[in-house]
């Protein structure tokens, strides 16, 4: 089940990148909702090849689509990760209306791990200036459940699997073994999630 903590306003934009989170979210929110998509173009292969499906979507669906292209320069200071994270959030601020990404409850579990490695362990927050995330509380499984049932396509980011990327590190090494320490993380952390939400 797609679990929704936060109010969603009945005009909003998603943080569309084609991907399970993003398509399941879009499918489920645009009968009830006028949604706009928005996609943000990082310049790489990977990329262009999820435009392509991203503007099908948007046409079967009949739903207005906002293309940016990331066009900063990469401090060398920063991680590539954060680079993209920091420039795809300034092209979200900028946007009037709020603007949805499709965080859920597997991605909290693994900030809550990766800040606790680093001495302060975080939740992600529920809004962010215009941005909000009403879907920290369900699971990664239960997109994917959801588009296979509705037949949807979806585009697979290859650099997904990349383990010099932290948090695939994180997600793809470590998260078994957290598992077997652990298998209850995912409810541990979305108790606390609705504990913070006075949910």
């Amino acid at each position: 089940m797609i679990d929704v903590t936060i109010k969603i306003p009945r005009k909003t934009t998603i943080a569309f990148s084609g991907g399970v989170d993003s398509v399941a979210v879009a499918d489920f929110l645009r009968n009830n909702h006028e949604v706009t998509l928005l996609f943000v173009d990082h310049k790489t292969e990977t990329s262009e090849k999820a435009l392509y499906l991203v503007q099908q979507l948007a046409k079967i669906w009949n739903v207005p689509l906002l293309i940016r292209c990331i066009n900063g320069i990469k401090d060398n200071r920063q991680s590539q990760e954060e680079f993209w994270r920091n420039e795809r959030y300034k092209i979200f601020n900028e946007v009037k209306e709020p603007v949805i990404t499709c965080h859920h409850l597997d991605d909290c579990v693994e900030t809550w791990v990766w800040s606790s490695m680093h001495g302060c362990s975080k939740l992600i927050p529920r809004t962010n200036k215009n941005v909000i995330r009403p879907f920290l509380t369900t699971r990664k499984q239960e997109f994917v459940s959801w588009c296979v049932r509705k037949e949807l396509t979806w585009s697979e980011d290859e650099s997904n699997y990349d383990t010099s990327f932290i948090r695939n590190h994180i997600r793809h090494k470590m998260m078994p073994d957290i598992l077997k320490v652990n298998p209850g993380i995912h409810k541990t952390i979305r108790r606390k999630l609705l504990k913070e939400a006075n949910v």
